[in-house]
């Protein structure tokens, strides 16, 4: 269990390294890489604690991120 939070927390750093990288978001790179990690440990104990999502603790974690980058920037902007 520990080690798949600590993946989760390393994919979810490396998809928000990488999105302010691609130019896909535009939050600056402490933020994004906030923004995943946040998300992708929200999903981490959601998928934990009712067994939802997929097989794999990489695919949770990977959508989950992707999933907060397009939902919390896109919120707080008019």
């Amino acid at each position: 269990m520990f080690p798949t939070m600590i993946g989760t927390i390393v994919i979810a750093g490396i998809i928000g390294y990488a999105s302010e990288r691609s130019n896909f978001t535009r939050n600056g790179n402490l933020q994004s890489i906030i923004i995943c990690v946040g998300g992708a440990l929200l999903f981490y104990f959601v998928a934990l604690m009712f067994r939802v999502g997929f097989s794999s603790p990489g695919l949770n974690a990977i959508a989950a991120s992707v999933g907060a980058l397009i939902i919390v920037p896109f919120h707080w902007r008019k």
